[in-house]
This record gives C-alpha cells, sequence and structure tokens, in this order.
C-alpha cells in the first residue's frame, strides 16, 4: 500500500472512530429496548410515558416513548451503557428499572408495573388543577420522601376536604415513618368515612385495615395484626392486590409461614398472575424447600418467560440444581 492510500486509509478510521465515540457519549447507537406496562392486576396501560436516561454521561441523554393502546412500547437508537428506565403515569407510583443496553445482543423485553397509590373519585374533586399535588405526592412517595409526600397529601385534601381516600396514602406515609399512632389515626378517619361510600367503601376499608394491620406487625401485637388481616381481607375475598400485599407485609416482617399463607391466597384468586408464584419460590427457598421453589418459580417462568426478573429466576434455578 503506498503512503497517500495509507493515509487516506487512516483517516477515514480516525473519523470512523471519532464518530462512533461522538455517537456513544451521545447516547446514540443501533440497539432496540421494548416491553409494555402493565397494572397491579396485570392489565396493560395506554398512553404511559416511558423515559430511558443514559447513567454514563456527564450529560443528561434520555428518550421517550408512549405505551400504546395495549400498553407495549418501543425505543430505538440506543447507545451501548447502562441506562434507567422509567414509567410513570397520574394516580400511579412510576416503575423504575436499571439495564444494560448491547448492540450486538438482543436486550430483554422490560415489564414495568404501576400500583395505584390511593383511589380517589374524580366527581368529588373540587379543583382539578389540585390533582398535581397528588401525584407529586406518589411521586414523592416512591422516592420514600415521606415528608414531602406528607405536605403534596395535606395540600390536596384542604383543596379536596370529601376525598378522604387520601388519608390512606397519609397512613401509608406516617407508617413508613415509624409514627404509628399517627398512621392508625389517618386509617381510622378512612374506616369513618368509607362507611358512608358506597362505590369504594369496601375497598376503601380492606385498604385501610391492611394498613392497620402492618402498624401492630411493627408494634410486635402479632395475633392484632393477624385479627385485622383476617377482616381486611373477609371485607374484599377476591381482591388478589390485597392478599398479595398482605403476603408482602408478612414477608418483610420475616413472618414466612404467613406470607406463605396471603401469596398462596393471591395465586388462588388470579392463577395467570405471575407475581405471586415469585414470591412464593422466595419463600419456600427461606423454609429451606428447594423443590417447592422451583415448583413455583417454574410457574413463575410460564406466565411471564422473558423480562428481566425471569432471567434472575432462571439463574436461581440452576443454582438449585446444580
Amino acid at each position: 500500500m503506498n503512503t497517500k492510500k495509507f493515509a487516506m486509509l487512516a483517516a477515514v478510521l480516525f473519523s470512523f472512530l471519532f464518530v462512533s465515540q461522538a455517537w456513544a457519549q451521545a447516547g446514540r447507537g443501533t440497539a432496540r429496548v421494548n416491553g409494555a406496562v402493565i397494572d397491579d392486576k396485570g392489565n396493560p396501560l395506554p398512553s404511559v410515558k416511558v423515559v430511558m436516561t443514559l447513567i454514563d454521561s456527564k450529560q443528561q441523554i434520555e428518550r421517550e416513548a408512549t405505551a400504546n393502546k395495549n400498553g407495549e412500547w418501543v425505543i430505538l437508537g440506543l447507545g451501548t451503557g447502562n441506562w434507567v428506565i422509567t414509567a410513570s403515569a397520574v394516580g400511579y407510583l412510576p416503575d423504575t428499572k436499571q439495564i444494560y443496553v448491547y448492540q450486538l445482543e438482543k436486550n430483554p423485553k422490560i415489564i414495568l408495573k404501576l400500583k395505584k397509590v390511593v383511589s380517589v373519585d374524580t366527581s368529588i374533586v373540587q379543583d382539578e388543577a389540585s390533582l398535581e399535588f397528588l401525584e407529586k405526592g406518589n411521586q414523592f412517595f416512591s422516592e420514600k420522601k415521606y415528608d414531602e409526600a406528607l405536605t403534596c397529601y395535606q395540600k390536596f385534601l384542604e383543596m379536596n376536604p370529601k376525598a378522604y381516600q387520601t388519608y390512606l396514602s397519609i397512613g401509608n406515609c406516617y407508617r413508613e415513618k415509624e409514627d404509628l399512632e399517627k398512621a392508625l389515626e389517618s386509617f381510622a378517619k378512612v374506616l369513618e368515612s368509607a362507611k358512608k361510600d358506597e362505590r369504594l367503601g369496601k375497598e376503601m376499608t380492606a385498604k385501610a385495615l391492611a394498613g392497620i394491620g402492618d402498624c401492630h406487625l411493627k408494634k410486635g401485637d402479632y395475633e392484632a395484626a393477624q385479627n385485622v388481616f383476617k377482616q381486611s381481607i373477609e371485607m374484599s375475598p377476591d381482591d388478589e392486590i390485597l392478599a398479595f400485599n398482605v403476603g408482602e407485609i408478612y414477608f418483610s416482617n420475616q413472618k414466612i409461614d404467613e406470607a406463605l399463607h396471603y401469596f398462596e391466597l393471591a395465586a388462588q384468586i388470579k392463577p395467570s398472575w405471575s407475581d405471586p408464584y415469585l414470591k412464593l419460590g422466595y419463600v419456600y427457598l427461606n423454609k429451606g424447600n428447594n423443590a417447592k421453589a422451583i415448583e413455583n418459580f417454574e410457574k413463575f417462568l410460564k406466565l411471564e418467560p422473558d423480562s428481566e426478573r425471569s432471567a434472575l429466576v432462571r439463574n436461581i434455578i440452576n443454582t438449585i440444581k446444580k
């Protein structure tokens, strides 16, 4: 190769490397990430905003998409690196996941699940602009900024005094702050107002009772907690979310046998929901029953075969079988 051709080739290679680095620095590439947004019950959520933010960058690099009517979304032109994916919608706690995006490999499908913090009857909202306080409160709660969340919830309630359901969120904040007496006061207000609510009364009563049960559990009064949880489930026996949440409360307090009962109940109410089987797998792992753990993990994988969680579960199964 003569000197002139070598110089031209070197220039082309240098330009290619420079452009590649610039694209990488800007978070650009040819990678594709897709997924879906669902609610607590596994139903698709349309029109949800999905944002991907590049972590490995001094700049604020973001890509956005909106979920379609089936809750599905896709983001193209992503560069290699660590990205944070956030799904958010009014009235729901946002869900966030972190993934590493590859250029030459298929990136896993990302399932984002949004959970309602509180159900508010919009017919009793006097000031629609005040819904912004409710949304900000939910955001702060998800970020564990409970004082800020309380301020927003209280402002919303001041502007909409009939929206008693907000006391459920206020009670949850106080419970997380370990101010259990104020939490119990807030949950009691929900119970009192729910008696007059024909539409949402049973649901709010069940949720408030679950909150009260959690407070008793944190106080170490397990008998009182069990009695209140039982009342909560009896109030809403077909609510798999409620049963699952009670299981979560027990599991986080290392009450494994009680957690097992409620996760099984959630799975019985809605056999097509993957989350209870995932939790049952972890419960049986804690109990040292590997066979039952694998059985439930495999049920989970049948319902959720292609997600970030499913990859982790497969690794757990492989480790157990070795």
